[in-house]
């Protein structure tokens, strides 16, 4: 990124913005977050600090969820992903930028279109355990190579008919497992460049400040994370 006011201010804001989306929707740091900063940052550097942040975002709602996680639902996508992280991580080594960022670029054409289409569909029951490995492994690919952890998942579970509250205590934290094994396999390859930690370290004030706002119901605070909380009777 050219260390520019105007960029650097543009990065912290996407940073905030998608902490503070997150709260709300419980998924889509990533979604926003790319949007923006694969405009200024390169796509290996995009998806390291999605999966750092992701990290911590999504690691604190998958802690207060932690009482409604089923294993018997977590296992088949956490066993596909376990495959596919690998294998999005070593495309995300050799492809070249413009394409990632393409790939980015349609990942979330297609998903905005899905959200607000939302067809109308029978609930999928075929397949079992090993139709949910196999959208684990796609999911892991994706979230290898684009720090996306949780799209797939989201749209899967929906498809599946799976009430609400049951679908956010399956795609979280699938996309924390993710963004972990993602981390890993990035670290060992020796992805992660000084100047990749120096963003992380410049953006964490603002993931922290939109985590902030919707953090506060915990502490007696109104905020639309309450609202959404009550929604979701957790």
């Amino acid at each position: 990124m050219d260390g520019t006011i105007v960029n650097v201010a543009i990065y912290l804001t996407a940073t905030f913005a998608a902490a503070l989306v997150t709260g709300v929707a419980g998924f889509a740091f990533g979604l926003v977050a790319a949007a923006v900063w694969l405009h200024i940052l390169t796509p290996i550097q995009t998806a390291t600090l999605i999966i750092a942040f992701g990290l911590v975002v999504q690691g604190i709602s998958v802690w207060k969820l932690r009482h409604a996680l089923r294993w018997r639902r977590l296992w088949p996508f956490l066993l596909g992903a376990a495959f596919g992280v690998p294998l999005g991580v070593a495309i995300l080594g050799w492809a070249r930028p413009d394409y990632v960022r393409v790939t980015v670029g349609v990942v979330l054409v297609l998903y905005s279109t899905y959200s607000l289409a939302r067809p109308a569909m029978k609930p999928v029951k075929a397949g079992g355990a090993t139709a949910d490995a196999g959208v684990g492994f796609l999911n892991g690919i994706l979230g290898g190579l684009t720090g996306l952890a949780g799209i797939l998942t989201t749209i899967w579970c929906g498809l599946r008919g799976w009430p609400k509250d049951e679908q956010r205590a399956i795609f979280q934290p699938i996309g924390v497992a993710i963004f972990a094994m993602s981390g890993l396999w990035l670290g060992s390859n020796g992805a992660v460049s000084t100047n990749t930690i120096w963003f992380f370290v410049l953006g964490l004030p603002a993931l922290l400040a939109g985590m902030d706002i919707w953090m506060k119901p915990a502490f007696g605070s109104w905020s639309l994370s309450s609202c959404w909380s009550r929604e979701w009777r957790w």
